[in-house]
């Protein structure tokens, strides 16, 4: 029993430290890599991502360029949470 104890602290640390490290430096993506994200049309909660080089599925559009979100909680992902795009892509009034 005295082996067992020894090895599950030092592991135990380990497992601890690596949760805690990976909690605060890791930001959680909107979409994997090589996928892009797409907004659902006259929404402001629909959301998919695409392949690259694949068009956006019907009744999704691209976000504007330079207005995509890239990480949850990230300055675009907040804003679009209260705004819309219509079918061209063109944010709503």
């Amino acid at each position: 029993m005295k082996k067992r104890s020894r090895l599950s602290l030092p592991l135990a640390v380990a497992v601890l430290a690596g949760l805690l490290s990976a909690g605060c430096t890791i930001r959680d993506a909107i979409c994997r890599s090589e996928e892009y994200p797409v907004a659902a049309v006259d929404s402001t909660t629909g959301r998919a991502c695409v392949a690259d080089g694949e068009e956006p599925p019907t009744g999704f559009v691209r976000f504007p360029e330079g207005k995509e979100p890239k990480h949850v909680d990230d300055e675009w992902d907040v804003y679009w949470r209260n705004h819309k795009l219509d079918e061209r892509g063109v944010e709503m009034a």
